[in-house]
């Protein structure tokens, strides 16, 4: 990865939630601009509390940052509030996407300029959200409540989209969806980045639909990085296959069971 060109730097961060329950345990990663990063890893390895130690999200759920720093083009940020992060360029779509369910969904839409006052601009925006969720704009005055998970999804992107970002943090965005919808948002993700720049941190347990759409991944468990590269090869990793995507032969295994591999994990390096 070409250093010069990283536009966020997460360096050996430590997360303690209620002052006592250690969940990252020293995470190193890196964001190229223009990019898309995957974070892989089962449930609870720690990818969430990654993402809201970014977007500085952990105050709400009593963690904090107690070692280690984030940098955002080149600034230290972990201690902005998330509205400083959004006026910096810096969004995240929630795990579960948390719609405002009595609301229209172009009412969802425009929680996300709250921090905009140039209303051209945002009507534009707004249109542009529309040409990349064509489903939004036929539901436009449906109550988010009655739309499905899929079109929920895609108005939690296009409301983070709506505040103009340079970068989006991605939580889980193939949770609870049908495989074809996920493959729909995800080349919507690509589309974005592709023709508006828009840099991606994606934090996914659906391993095979990420690296395909990723540069980079890093792969995470017991709230450290265990593993990264390039995504063509941790796709084509004998033991990336077997462990997480399901591809060793035979009945997959659960690494727990598993009493020694060769896996090169990073902090025995």
């Amino acid at each position: 990865m070409n250093d010069s060109n990283i536009i966020l730097n997460v360096n050996g961060i430590e997360v303690i939630y209620n002052h006592v329950i250690l969940v990252l345990k020293g995470v190193s990663l890196q964001v190229p601009e223009r990019g898309i990063v995957a974070l892989l890893g089962g449930n609870g390895a720690g990818k969430t509390t990654t993402l809201r130690a970014i977007s500085n999200l952990l105050k709400g759920e009593r963690g904090e940052v107690t070692k280690g720093s984030i940098e955002y083009r080149g600034d230290r940020i972990e201690n902005l509030s998330p509205a400083d992060l959004v006026n910096r360029g810096v969004v995240q779509v929630m795990e579960g996407r948390h719609c405002f369910a009595h609301l229209t969904i172009e009412e969802n839409l425009m929680t996300g300029s709250y921090t905009r006052t140039d209303k051209g601009e945002i009507a534009a925006n707004l249109e542009k959200v529309y040409n990349y969720f064509p489903r939004l704009k036929t539901r436009r005055t449906s109550q988010a409540a009655y739309t499905s998970g899929g079109e929920q999804q895609m108005c939690a992107i296009g409301r983070a989209l709506m505040s103009n970002p340079n970068m989006v943090l991605l939580d889980e965005p193939s949770m609870g969806l049908a495989p074809q919808i996920v493959e729909e948002v995800f080349n919507i993700v690509k589309d974005l980045n592709e023709k508006e720049k828009v840099t991606f941190l994606i934090a996914e347990q659906n391993t095979n639909m990420a690296l395909k759409y990723a540069d980079y991944g890093y792969i995470m468990e017991s709230g450290r990085v265990v593993m990264d590269g390039a995504a063509e090869y941790l796709r084509t990793n004998e033991d990336v296959k077997e462990f997480y995507l399901g591809m060793g032969g035979g009945e997959r295994k659960s690494f727990k069971d598993v009493k020694s591999y060769k896996r090169r994990k990073r902090w025995l390096a």
